[in-house]
């Protein structure tokens, strides 16, 4: 296959997204960045279209994002990127891999069962037994099932008094009504990205934390940096993501007292950590690695 047609599914004008689809279409001649918000599925015959292009006829479809933020919304999406995959084309990365990756409940119940090294985590339906979970935690944050770099996320101490802290719970379950809740633990200003294609290791970013922020996403002000890891934290990593057959993914753990702990798993990786903290351009690596897997 000379010239495979290969689309990225992603959000248009979004760097990474472009920056992908520009890098195939080096490679192939073809370009194509389809928007999810804007395509229409025929059950009956088995078509997706977007626009006038039915996505069961191209060759490959590479998923960068599937909606501009994380919700719900998104394991529709990636049923209906399931239809072209069924009738074979090249899905990177497979949806099953992605659909255990966008809830941050099913992510960590996967990388728990592994034996993964995780923070401490409990799950709780309701604000009494939230609250009894923060009292075993002292010190912890609650998350949302669908959110990235940090979006959403609460921090709640058990210094700042008890009624502050169910007044916390109370606001956070209303739009969460199963509540995860990970302690927060004493990290050295820094979290790393370790990222991998093929399952093969590529590199190490650290996310340093600037200024007052809790946490380390670029999203509250953080910056990349060049990092090597321990061949502890390689190995861990490369475990935790081997459990869901991506293509290309970054694996966030963060070094503790007690030795490393993994965070997450990504669900699309991130393209702009390796290129600014290690100068990797994995958008390039990306799509050379696509091209060979379809040719």
């Amino acid at each position: 296959m000379s010239h495979p047609k290969i689309g990225v599914v992603g959000i248009p004008g979004k760097w990474s997204t472009e920056l992908l689809a520009d890098e195939l279409a080096a490679l192939t001649g073809y370009r194509l960045v389809i928007d999810l918000a804007a395509i229409r599925a025929d059950l009956a015959d088995g078509s997706l279209w977007f626009n006038d292009i039915n996505l069961c006829q191209l060759d490959g479809l590479v998923v960068k994002k599937v909606n501009e933020t994380y919700s719900p919304d998104m394991l529709d999406r990636l049923a209906l990127l399931g239809m072209a995959e069924k009738q074979g084309v090249r899905i990177f990365s497979p949806t099953a891999g992605i659909l255990a990756l966008v809830n941050r409940l099913s992510c960590t119940m996967a990388l728990q069962a592994a034996n993964i090294p995780m923070p401490p985590t409990a799950i709780a339906t309701g604000v009494e037994e939230a609250f009894h979970s923060v009292m075993a935690f002292n010190k912890a944050i609650l998350k949302p099932h669908y959110s990235s770099k940090a979006r959403g996320m609460t921090v709640v101490d058990l210094a700042d008094g008890e009624e502050k802290v169910k007044a916390s719970l109370v606001a956070f379950h209303h739009d969460n009504p199963t509540m995860y809740i990970q302690q927060m633990l004493d990290l050295p200003g820094q979290d790393l990205g370790l990222a991998f294609l093929g399952g093969q290791y590529l590199g190490t970013y650290a996310r340093v934390s600037q200024g007052s922020a809790w946490n380390t996403t670029i999203h509250s002000g953080g910056k990349y940096a060049a990092y090597t890891p321990s061949d502890d934290i390689i190995a861990i990593a490369q475990k935790a993501q081997s459990i869901f057959g991506l293509d290309f993914t970054t694996v966030d753990v963060a070094e503790t007292a007690n030795g490393p702990v993994v965070f997450e798993v990504s669900a699309f990786g991130g393209f702009r950590g390796a290129k600014e903290g290690i100068g990797i351009n994995a958008a390039a690596d990306y799509a050379r690695y696509v091209v060979n897997q379809i040719s």
